[in-house]
């Protein structure tokens, strides 16, 4: 795949989410000039604890895309068990394609040439009502969800008030 394929396959998502936008997100380029740096503005799901929110983040893609999935990367602060404390987001599609080292996820769980920015997002959308607290990115908010649901709620809708606050 080459570096003007990737480039082609990029635009051609970004233009049909601008003509057909997703419910839950929106996405546009950081520059006009780098169509692989995306931002992403997610919108907190209804009936979790995110509602409301307007969470940025920043998608980042290589030049073998989509032969090698993307970054992403919450730019607000945001508390979940599948998003690491930098930002980062933990999802087995968003993990390179083949078996993984450490027997967790099965092949066809992780990246394939497939997947769209709106399958991606779709996805992520979906970690937001649903954490995977088996296997945690950041365990400290996992063990929180699972044992004291009400703090981690709270703490959940402090992000979701500076996500307005940064908006």
């Amino acid at each position: 795949m080459s570096f003007e394929q990737s480039s082609l396959i990029l635009q051609k998502q970004l233009q049909e989410l601008i003509k057909h936008p997703v419910e839950g997100f929106s996405a546009g380029l950081v520059e006009d000039s780098n169509i692989y740096e995306w931002e992403i503005m997610i919108i907190g799901p209804p009936d979790t604890p995110y509602e409301g929110g307007f969470f940025h983040s920043r998608m980042s893609f290589p030049k073998d895309y989509p032969m090698m999935p993307p970054k992403l990367k919450f730019l607000s602060e945001i508390w979940h068990p599948n998003v690491y404390p930098d930002g980062t987001v933990c999802i087995s599609i968003l993990h390179p394609p083949g078996e993984d080292q450490y027997g967790y996820e099965q092949a066809n769980e992780r990246w394939s040439p497939v997947q769209t920015v709106e399958s991606i997002m779709v996805s992520v959308i979906s970690m937001l009502s649903s954490p995977n607290d088996e296997s945690p990115a950041n365990i400290d908010a996992a063990k929180q969800w699972r044992e004291s649901y009400p703090d981690f709620k709270k703490r959940v809708q402090r992000c979701v008030r500076r996500s307005l606050e940064d908006f």
